[in-house]
């Protein structure tokens, strides 16, 4: 399966006594569908996935799999500093019918992970996988970036086909891209990069925004896709703000309470996050209104 086109890395939605609401994830991926989206990430940093537990995550990629429309793609975050565990959580994914799995490096023993290190964990865990591996690399939460020599090691692994970099580094990407298989597949991780990272060879990408704007992300890959310069350049202009300041600055808690002004569940983050200001919220509506005024709520 081709990795293209626009995918939300899809936030885990909780009730207010702060348990999982599957039927709530149910509901969203539900509207989801209706749009033009290519399918869905579970349990990235945007699905709060260091804050899951086992069973969590289990119940969480179940209810994707289940919720998602017929020729969606579907990957998995399971990623984890143990080897094992991460090698367990990818086979599980597997069982489900996931089409890739998203594994970010282990960072804990951060002076510890240097590139052989790195290397030899994402190669026993692609060795072991019964799907195909995407690297992931969001130095911003992990403090450990994929670096250049790294990915092209790795990008030679039959199983090892693509790669997610949130980094926000253009020309790290651009430099990947240039030392890598053509049959690698590297999507960006934020909305500010996909237009430049496309132009160089990116196949689209996995955001946090498409959970509240997947219409808008849509519009903007196909203006990209179809070579529009003039209508990319106005909607990276005009999406820049939102993926700056509700995204960027305020996280998680930005993006669940831009996804409940647009009609979605947000719901509440689980502590140590903290819910948005009342100024904050305030300037959530404001940049939610004038990028999608049609399905803001009041």
């Amino acid at each position: 399966m081709k990795l293209q086109g626009i995918i939300p890395a899809l936030t885990t939605p909780f009730d207010a006594q702060g348990a999982l609401a599957s039927d709530r994830l149910h509901e969203n991926i539900a509207a989801l569908n209706r749009t033009g989206l290519s399918g869905y990430l579970a349990i990235g940093s945007t699905g709060e996935s260091v804050l899951l537990n086992r069973a969590e995550f289990e119940t969480v990629l179940a209810v994707v799999r289940e919720a998602a429309a017929p020729g969606r793609i579907l990957i998995a975050g399971t990623g984890n500093d143990s080897t094992a565990e991460t090698i367990s959580r990818t086979e599980f994914a597997a069982s489900l019918g996931y089409d890739f799995a998203l594994v970010l490096p282990p960072y804990f023993y951060k002076p510890m992970m240097k590139p052989d290190v790195l290397v030899e964990h994402y190669q026993r865990v692609a060795d072991a996988s019964r799907i195909p591996v995407l690297l992931y690399s969001v130095p911003q939460n992990t403090g450990v970036a994929i670096e250049l020599d790294v990915a092209a090691r790795l990008a030679v692994h039959p199983n090892i086909v693509g790669m997610k970099d949130s980094s926000g580094n253009v020309e790290r990407m651009g430099a990947i891209l240039a030392s890598v298989p053509k049959s690698f597949q590297l999507v960006a991780g934020t909305a500010t990069t996909i237009y430049p990272s496309m132009l160089l060879g990116g196949k689209g990408a996995i955001l946090a925004l498409a959970n509240f704007l997947p219409e808008f992300c849509v519009e903007f890959y196909g203006a990209i896709a179809a070579q529009n310069a003039e209508q990319s350049l106005d909607m990276y202009h005009r999406i820049l703000p939102a993926s700056n300041k509700i995204v960027g600055a305020m996280g998680i808690s930005g993006v669940k309470y831009a996804m409940d002004r647009r009609g979605f569940y947000g719901g509440p983050v689980r502590r140590p996050l903290l819910p948005l200001s009342e100024s904050q919220k305030k300037e959530v509506e404001t940049l939610v209104a004038v990028l999608a005024p049609a399905m803001f709520t009041s």
